[in-house]
């Protein structure tokens, strides 16, 4: 009885630090020990004015200072997402990426690479020709039916975030009966299909802000270490939004102190991946966190 229990937790921890760990270019990336995503927003109109970048010199300065910064990862998005963002077309979103990273290969071939984008198009092209390593999908495939098949076809990391409605419509008057649990059950269906089609490494994003008051946004962080329940990596992106400067009465320019506290609070309930614009002290948020949870060697 005590081996068959013995064997049966092992296999249970075992699983849980398989879960941790993504396939990256070939490459297994522990995210055991919490890593940083650089946003680089080829957008020219991004809610935070300091994210976006549009010149080949901009792009290559900002992807730079992610990786020397200690960002693992530089997320490229060319399709803004904030609340009333325009809606681009495919052939836009295509255009702006091929130039980024176009660049990107030829100046920086070592760097891990994830594109946010929700078209099964677009992260098809991505990966097959440009050997993007990750995508991030902010509709977790609910507006391109498409991509999940598409996704679990090119075997690369898939990020599905929790979103109610759309970019265009997502915060007029978003309602739940119980926000948590409502997301507990989209991750269910969404993780098994994925599975079923055959995916290996998915991620999972509560989307903060994206289809949520303020008081759901708080609801969602005192609870997050619920979301451990799926034994999946976990990306918080709460860089610089609203639920911040709203809360505190300033700005997204004045929201970086808010912003640390937050991926602090998020670290402790069990993120892996922070994603942010200031990577600086995120990395540094990170190396207190792992000093504290006896992940540092000093």
């Amino acid at each position: 009885m005590y081996v068959h229990l013995h064997h049966h937790y092992a296999s249970i921890e075992m699983e849980n630090r398989i879960a941790k760990y993504i396939n990256v270019n070939g490459c297994l990336m522990d995210l055991e020990t919490p890593r940083v995503m650089g946003i680089l927003n080829v957008t020219p109109d991004s809610f935070y004015a300091g994210s976006r970048k549009q010149s080949e010199e901009e792009i290559l300065l900002r992807a730079r200072q992610i990786v020397d910064e200690g960002g693992g990862i530089i997320d490229i998005g060319a399709y803004s997402s904030r609340q009333d963002a325009e809606h681009i077309s495919t052939e836009e979103e295509a255009s702006r990426l091929k130039n980024a990273l176009t660049l990107l290969n030829r100046e920086m071939p070592e760097a891990i690479i994830s594109v946010d984008t929700f078209r099964a198009d677009i992260a098809k092209m991505c990966v097959e020709e440009y050997g993007v390593a990750i995508i991030n999908d902010i509709s977790a495939g609910s507006m391109d039916e498409n991509m999940m098949p598409t996704v679990a076809k090119l075997g690369v990391p898939y990020i599905m975030m929790h979103m109610k409605g759309t970019p265009q419509n997502m915060q007029k008057n978003p309602e739940y009966d119980n926000v948590v649990k409502e997301m507990m059950y989209y991750f269910s269906e969404k993780v098994q299909r994925m599975r079923d089609l055959g995916a290996k490494d998915i991620i999972i994003d509560p989307g903060f802000g994206f289809g949520k008051t303020l008081e759901h946004n708080y609801m969602l962080m005192n609870k997050l270490e619920e979301f451990q329940i799926f034994e999946l990596p976990i990306l918080v992106g709460i860089s610089r939004k609203s639920m911040i400067y709203r809360l505190l009465g300033n700005t997204p320019e004045e929201a970086l102190n808010g912003t640390t506290v937050l991926n602090t609070i998020s670290l402790m309930k069990g993120a892996n991946i922070l994603r942010v614009h200031d990577v600086k002290e995120a990395c540094e948020t990170v190396k207190i966190f792992n000093a504290i949870s006896g992940k540092s060697n000093f």
